[in-house]
């Protein structure tokens, strides 16, 4: 079997590695995998047709400013996908992106169109479902109470757990270890997570530095460790440089990849809390039970569509799975150095409901359940055959 796989973004990557080991799992032949991924998904076999980071844009500004250009390559895509014939196009997550190439695709051609990532509906846009049922098939989702929203909408959908539950976790003596090598002793060890993506980073960053810098003054002794991701690693180091604080940053660039992953896990592990950008980071924090303050905010237009859009009053997904509101976070106007460092403070004081949450959280997503890569591969297979029968 070929599958075209599509992911514009490193929690896309990690999910596209997964589905592809799932396949080698399931299937009697090993599948083809072409399309767009990043290094987790290119170290499996997948040659990807340009770089992951070219489409790796989120926030209506963002995508305004770069339009012409991710229109290129959304055309370049989809006549990609219908040269390669696959059996089933699979498009990850980066909806902006992988939902107007479905739509190209299913113009041209009969590809089966499977989309990996339910779209938030139950926080915003919720025509966005229906609008989908056009061009997508089926939807692989990540969370338990998401199929409701896309059958709805008349799309087959499938909860398939969140790889996260398999993702290896540091276990106590490396956490120890790096507390040791970086000096870091018996200290308060804070994370700093202002994102994987070169707009959330814009946004974020200048306002989790000032975060930072309020936090060392009312306990000096803690120590700051901001891990990057390769792709904005760059962009990250020249946004520290103007914050008035001393951090420790975990450049992967500086290491081999398996030595900055055993770095980045023993760093979450060995923390006693965490300031995070909204996203796929947090079910990280609270598979290694690390109490987190979430912090979010975007340029002006998205801040001012959203804002008005959203229909939660969470965006965290601790929060979401596990149906409580015990981790602090923190949107647009509310992003702010003196809301994020309080609730920072309260949460090194009192983690308790945090970590009961996060618990819960890892258990509704699948933990000690069959793989969620191996769960999203029989989906599809599950769903591929159904379509040849009928």
């Amino acid at each position: 079997m070929k599958f075209y796989v599509i992911a514009g973004e490193p929690s896309g990557d990690r999910l596209g590695a997964s589905l592809i080991k799932g396949f080698d799992s399931i299937l009697t032949q090993p599948a083809a995998f072409c399309g767009v991924g990043g290094p987790m998904m290119m170290d499996l076999g997948l040659d990807s047709l340009f770089p992951m980071e070219d489409i790796a844009i989120m926030g209506i500004g963002e995508i305004l400013v770069n339009y012409h250009f991710l229109k290129k390559r959304i055309s370049q895509t989809a006549k990609a996908v219908i040269a390669a014939r696959p059996d089933a196009l699979i498009t990850i997550d980066a909806p902006e992106f992988n939902l107007r190439v479905a739509k190209l695709v299913r113009q041209k051609s009969d590809i089966p169109i499977i989309h990996y990532v339910a779209p938030t509906v139950w926080a915003w846009r919720p025509k966005r479902a229906l609008r989908m049922a056009k061009h997508v098939d089926h939807v692989l989702a990540l969370l338990p109470f998401e199929p409701h929203y896309m059958q709805e909408a008349g799309i087959s959908c499938d909860f398939v757990g969140h790889p996260i539950v398999e993702e290896p976790v540091a276990t106590l003596n490396a956490a120890a270890a790096f507390r040791a090598t970086y000096d870091i002793g018996g200290a308060p060890l804070v994370l700093c997570l202002p994102g994987s993506r070169r707009s959330e980073i814009k946004h974020l960053a200048p306002i989790f530095g000032s975060t930072i810098a309020k936090l060392k003054a009312v306990s000096p002794q803690s120590v700051i460790v901001v891990p990057a991701a390769e792709s904005v690693a760059a962009e990250l180091r020249a946004q520290i440089s103007a914050w008035q604080v001393d951090v420790i940053v975990l450049d992967p660039r500086n290491h081999s990849p398996d030595q900055a992953i055993s770095n980045k896990r023993a760093a979450f592990r060995a923390a006693d809390v965490a300031l995070a950008a909204s996203g796929t980071v947090s079910l990280e924090l609270a598979a290694n039970q690390t109490p987190m303050v979430i912090g979010y905010d975007m340029g002006w237009l998205s801040r001012q569509i959203i804002g008005r859009l959203l229909k939660t009053d969470t965006i965290t997904l601790v929060n979401l799975v596990s149906n409580t509101r015990h981790v602090p976070d923190f949107m647009g106007k509310k992003c702010s150095p003196k809301n994020l460092l309080s609730a920072l403070l309260e949460a090194l004081e009192s983690p308790k409901e945090q970590l009961s949450a996060m618990q819960s959280t890892m258990d509704l997503l699948g933990r000690k359940q069959l793989p969620p890569g191996e769960r999203a591969a029989v989906s599809v297979m599950d769903f591929l055959n159904l379509k040849i029968n009928c």
